[in-house]
């Protein structure tokens, strides 16, 4: 038995580094936890281990309402059963009858419907591009796939955030229910112009990116802050990117496309809002959680912010019934093309699980029982060591380089599932949804490197090396490997260590 029956080296270029502790001890939960299918010489005829009931045809549960297009795709294939506005325990009952659950944002999807499915529930496709309602890490465990539709609604929710920035401006909302109340006061309700202004854009992501597109088209300036989009990228489409404090200090408007992680959590809060300009206008279609409802209100009553325009907030928010506050019931991505859109997608990515095709391309997890036991601990280990290393870093990450030992008897270990886990950790403080076997590298201008040699001493060749951009400064390295079937950490920068780790 080799000593080391596989090991670990990455190698991260940065800005910036910064000094963590971590404990051989704390556990490493991740709200996006993934297993994944093994890719050997028999990969094409892979399939799931399912469960049809009975020898007849699947059943699919859908909890939210669906387009008639992707019910139709159902239909033909499953037993359907819509059951909407469902108690969560008629969820779990109902849900532990099915081989598939369809939802879209709103149904709670927790571990008691997958211990109550008992392995009998094989995918759950969210019809959004949110899946924060399920419960990834219990779904991984009972070997259920999730699969999400990220990019049907890409282009509504930022026509949305527009007609909620431009209805703010013209007071629309506001003149529209005077008018019905059988008012008439024109000058009441005079609004502002949007050619000239200035837009920050917070997050310049799919949706970000063509919110500016469509702003700068309206004749507006348009600035935006994302450490983790380059320049160029920034510059290809008209705009300009600067620090966060300037961004708030100097707009007109601004409009949130952040991802919910706990450094983007209430980013708006009493100390940016005292920053920002006098009149600033405020949209957010993305999450609630990224602004201090409270301090917005108090932001509100003082002038500082003159209206929001708001698509998410929490229940009972006091910012429903504020006067300078323009409010929508979620509807950033309810276009009748949008839901059409991704029920199909959800619908054709669920049959194709059920059948036992080829995984779906936004599989947001994966799991297979072919998956052999020292091949998920393989694989562990490079989860581990992309958490560390994501910990380790401080701002935005440019280089990756990849270094892993192999014996020949890990033929099974695809280096793209390594690379995956490293990835999704590496990302998760940047991205709340990380599709991890098909993470957009390229779109974030990130330069990855990968090596593979074997543990026996022999030679291999450069396995892979893809350049989309060269690192700037900083590194952070870290080691490990797998010895008796544990993850140990062997070495963290310079320091060399040996403890045991696991998830």
């Amino acid at each position: 038995m080799l000593a080391a029956a596989v090991s670990f080296s990455i190698s991260v270029a940065t800005y910036s580094l910064k000094h963590v502790t971590l404990s051989s001890t704390s556990p490493l939960p991740s709200a996006n936890s993934v297993a994944f299918p093994s890719r050997g010489r028999n990969s094409l005829q892979r399939r799931f281990v399912l469960n049809g009931g009975n020898g007849s045809k699947y059943t699919i549960l859908v909890a939210e309402k669906l387009g008639e297009a992707g019910l139709k795709l159902l239909e033909d294939f499953a037993n359907v059963d819509c059951s909407y506005n469902m108690t969560p325990e008629e969820l779990i009952t109902k849900a532990s009858l099915c081989d598939a659950l369809i939802v879209q944002s709103e149904t709670k999807v927790g571990l008691e419907v997958f211990e109550s499915s008992r392995g009998r529930l094989q995918v759950v496709g969210c019809a959004s591009d949110r899946f924060d309602n399920v419960d990834l890490n219990a779904a991984t465990r009972s070997g259920c796939l999730v699969v999400n539709t990220p990019k049907a609604k890409t282009i509504p929710a930022a026509e949305h955030a527009i007609a909620l920035m431009a209805a703010m401006a013209r007071n629309v909302a506001q003149a529209d229910a005077s008018v019905k109340a059988g008012e008439w006061e024109r000058n009441k309700y005079v609004g502002v112009s949007l050619v000239g202004k200035t837009l920050a854009v917070l997050g310049l992501g799919k949706v970000g990116s063509e919110v500016a597109r469509r702003a700068k088209g309206l004749g507006m300036r348009v600035i935006a802050h994302d450490p983790y989009v380059p320049a160029e990228s920034a510059h290809a489409i008209g705009v300009y990117l600067v620090r966060f404090r300037e961004a708030i200090v100097t707009a007109d408007f601004i409009s949130v496309h952040l991802p919910l992680t706990e450094k983007t959590s209430l980013i708006l809060n009493s100390d940016t809002f005292a920053r920002m300009k006098k009149g600033v206008r405020i949209v957010n279609v993305a999450h609630g959680g990224l602004i201090d409802e409270d301090a917005l209100v108090k932001a509100l009553d003082s002038g500082i912010v003159a209206q929001a325009a708001l698509d998410v907030f929490s229940e009972d928010s006091k910012l429903v019934k504020h006067e300078s506050v323009t409010v929508t019931p979620h509807l950033g991505a309810s276009s009748m093309e949008a839901q059409e859109g991704a029920a199909i997608e959800i619908a054709q990515a669920v049959v194709a699980v059920l059948k036992g095709a080829e995984l779906p391309a936004h599989a947001v997890n994966m799991f297979s029982d072919e998956l052999p036991t020292k091949v998920k601990t393989y694989l562990e280990l490079a989860h581990i060591l992309g958490r560390m290393v994501a910990q380790l870093v401080a701002g935005g990450v440019n280089n990756v380089q990849i270094t892993y030992g192999l014996p020949r008897v890990t033929d099974e270990l695809d280096p793209k599932y390594v690379r995956a886990m490293i990835f999704q950790r590496i990302l998760d403080p940047i991205c709340s949804e990380v599709d991890v076997l098909f993470f957009k590298a390229k779109q974030r201008d990130l330069s990855l490197t990968e090596e593979r040699w074997l543990l026996d001493g022999s030679p291999e060749s450069l396995m892979e090396t893809r350049t989309f951009q060269v690192g700037k400064k900083g590194e952070a390295k870290v080691e490990g490997w797998v010895k008796d079937g544990v993850q140990h950490l062997i070495k963290m920068g310079d320091l060399k260590i040996v403890m045991s780790c696991t998830l």
